[in-house]
């Protein structure tokens, strides 16, 4: 009997292990082909005109160096207005909240805004930020728009990677005599960089690749203006302009070409995110 019992777990055990590898493989091969179609279609159409050029009907060019630039503006902005915010409600919430009740419906009210369709945020952001507080709709708009959208991220995810220091160096550093904040800034925060910085990374991610909510609040403008105007000027980032061209303008090729452009953007933001990250972790140590 024990014989058949062994047999029977080492099945299960190879069966298992082999659906694993099976599904780590197929994610893996949809990724990269996936990765290796957009590239395939959209690296031929890239040139230096494109990248530095925008869009004139009048001198029959097509560029998007305005979008590129929009879209670094919006996530510049965004990660400026939301990161303090949500870094400083993760910290009230592991270190400072006495109320039990009260950390639980601040974690169920972010974990439902998470579960909203951005399409909500931009019908929100387009009536409160645009009609009711006067903005004009552009990069000011649509980041606050986006901070309302990436806030619950940031801080869940601060906040579980709070919560994954051990107590132990909280009590160390109590018994050393250093102060509340001090122990927070000095031995907490050091230590918790890599869960921040994960939350930045997934924060930045959706920045880029959001087009429902910033196409009623950032608007659809292809003009390329300098950041300060861009704030309360109409400005189409990258996303909402593969919209426009693989939709309305039935520009296939050109689309992929910014969908590459996006990829190689994202990628270039995550690893400079990690290597910050790393940068200050080792910093502390």
């Amino acid at each position: 009997m024990g014989e058949k019992l062994s047999l029977r777990r080492r099945v299960y055990n190879g069966t298992m292990t082999v659906l694993v590898r099976l599904g780590a493989v197929l994610t893996c091969g949809l990724l990269l082909f996936l990765i290796g179609y957009i590239f395939y279609r959209g690296i031929p159409g890239l040139s230096w005109e494109i990248l530095t050029t925008q869009t004139s009907y009048i001198k029959n060019t097509v560029g998007i160096l305005p979008n590129i630039l929009n879209t670094l503006h919006i996530i510049l902005l965004a990660m400026a207005l939301v990161l303090p915010i949500g870094v400083g409600a993760a910290i009230y919430l592991t270190e400072y909240a006495k109320s039990a009740r009260l950390v639980r419906v601040i974690e169920f009210a972010t974990e439902t805004l998470t579960g909203i369709p951005s399409i909500i945020f931009g019908l929100v952001g387009m009536l409160f930020f645009v009609q009711k507080m006067g903005l004009q709709a552009g990069v000011l708009a649509g980041s606050l728009t986006l901070v309302v959208m990436i806030l619950p991220t940031v801080v869940r995810t601060t906040q579980e990677s709070l919560k994954a220091v051990p107590q132990s160096y909280r009590e160390g550093a109590t018994g050393l005599g250093a102060g509340k904040w001090h122990m927070i800034r000095t031995v907490v925060l050091p230590n918790a960089v890599d869960g921040i910085v994960t939350g930045c990374i997934l924060a930045v991610g959706r920045i880029v690749s959001e087009s429902a909510a910033l196409l009623y609040t950032a608007g659809f403008g292809m003009v390329l203006v300098n950041f300060i105007d861009s704030l309360h000027t109409s400005a189409a980032t990258l996303t909402v302009a593969l919209y426009v061209y693989a939709t309305e303008g039935g520009e296939t090729a050109l689309a992929f070409s910014i969908a590459t452009i996006l990829m190689a953007l994202t990628l270039i933001i995550n690893l400079a995110a990690a290597w910050v990250g790393r940068r200050l972790k080792n910093g502390k140590e």
